[in-house]
């Protein structure tokens, strides 16, 4: 969310700064809330005030054996009005809350115009595309005699899920401990588990609710319980409504859940194989820290995300998205898009976002400075990866001539040595 003081010092600025986004910003809307605010606000503090006054005269007739039945008439005619005025001060606030929850984040200076993510900019690439002496296949075509089962999941569940089987499962797994250990062990990050699923102050808190309500699997009605789209909402939600210690920061956990999204809106979009899935899993990364050291966090996180790729020997680019692909509550996000030779094209496989203050301000996640100043915390995230589509990429990118994959050599502990998979279920 927002700062509303953000607003009231320059909003024209800030409508300027989110048209980049895509976003048209009421500001006569708002300006009309803050004026009916501010009207209400002196009228309630003027009210509050005549019956402070009035409250005194009364007890000081009182105290002289005056007739005082004709005040009391008066404060009591004032109570009503002031409970009037405070009522309607309090809708205006909740009317100016609803407004600011439904406002994107406002993309940082270096975010490109665009509308979408043909207008992403490359900011680097790494590797080489391998040049196969035959055709490469896609991981579909690749296990098709069983290693994922799309058909199977269709009749348990619908489409968009798989069953995987054998060293592929295996191979799966593998990546998940590998990502992991990696950013444990190397990177600094403390390991979490959190639950799979959570309320909506929740999802308001990172910005997934109210606006992308139908993208979320809801799973209660009464109690408005829904499975998470990305371990970065129970993760961040952690420290939700918590002030922290400024010697306690950074913060840095990674977690690895299954992801559950609706995919409202994506029809007819990767419809084949393990892109775009409902159920799909990932290690994500998240970050709280100092403001002053937001943007140099946003530089690490996006590259221990690279490292995992490098390891795996895996070619990809990183691109800076433009402010028409840039997520609500994003400021500023680098993706990193791993090589397909299937599609001989790169594909998204982490974004890594800065969101400064704007999650922090929706879960009030607070820190207090060493001159005892309580301050908004900054929060990033990054998929550090999404392992479904990691899976795809060794399939595609180790595949043998043979029908069989390689196994990366960072992996070949985790799977006892091999070095070679089958991909028969």
């Amino acid at each position: 969310m927002l700062d509303i003081r953000v607003l009231r010092a320059d909003i024209q600025q800030v409508a300027a700064r989110l048209a980049v986004k895509g976003f048209q910003l009421d500001t006569g809307l708002f300006e009309n809330l803050e004026s009916q605010r501010r009207r209400l606000q002196s009228e309630t503090e003027k009210l509050q005030n005549e019956r402070n006054v009035k409250s005194k005269g009364i007890g000081q007739a009182k105290a002289r054996g005056e007739d005082i039945e004709p005040l009391l008439a008066e404060v009591s005619g004032l109570g009503e009005r002031l409970e009037a005025a405070k009522q309607a001060f309090n809708e205006v606030q909740e009317q100016l809350q609803i407004f600011l929850q439904a406002i994107p984040n406002v993309p940082d200076r270096e975010v490109p115009e665009g509308q979408d993510e043909t207008a992403n900019v490359a900011l680097r690439a790494w590797g080489s595309p391998r040049e196969f002496n035959f055709t490469p296949l896609d991981h579909v075509d690749l296990t098709e005699q069983g290693g994922l089962d799309f058909e199977t999941a269709a009749k348990i569940s619908g489409s968009r899920y798989v069953v995987m089987k054998g060293d592929v499962a295996r191979l799966h797994r593998a990546l998940t401990q590998f990502m992991l250990d990696t950013h444990a062990q190397q990177h600094g990050y403390q390991e979490v588990y959190v639950p799979y699923i959570v309320n909506a102050d929740s999802l308001l808190g990172t910005g997934q609710l109210p606006k992308f309500a139908e993208d979320q699997f809801r799973i209660d009605q009464e109690q408005e319980t829904y499975l998470i789209p990305t371990a970065e909402v129970p993760v961040t939600n952690i420290y939700r409504g918590e002030i922290l210690d400024e010697t306690a920061l950074p913060i840095r956990h990674v977690c690895h859940t299954p992801c559950f999204r609706s995919e409202a809106g994506s029809y007819g979009r990767d419809t084949r194989g393990m892109i775009r899935q409902h159920q799909f899993e990932k290690v994500e990364m998240v970050q709280l820290v100092h403001p002053d050291e937001s943007w140099q966090a946003l530089d690490e996180l996006t590259g221990h995300a690279e490292a995992i790729l490098q390891a795996l020997n895996l070619p990809y680019r990183a691109m800076l998205l433009c402010g028409g692909d840039l997520g609500f509550a994003a400021a500023k996000t680098i993706d990193l898009e791993v090589w397909l030779p299937s599609q001989n094209q790169y594909r998204e496989i982490s974004s890594c976002s800065n969101f400064l203050d704007f999650q922090a301000r929706r879960m009030q996640a607070r820190f207090r400075s060493k001159d005892g100043n309580i301050e908004m915390l900054h929060t990033l995230n990054g998929s550090g990866l999404a392992v479904g589509r990691t899976l795809v990429a060794v399939l595609e990118n180790y595949q043998n001539n043979d029908g069989t994959v390689s196994v990366p050599e960072v992996l070949q502990p985790y799977l006892g040595g091999q070095d070679v998979i089958a991909l028969a279920g």
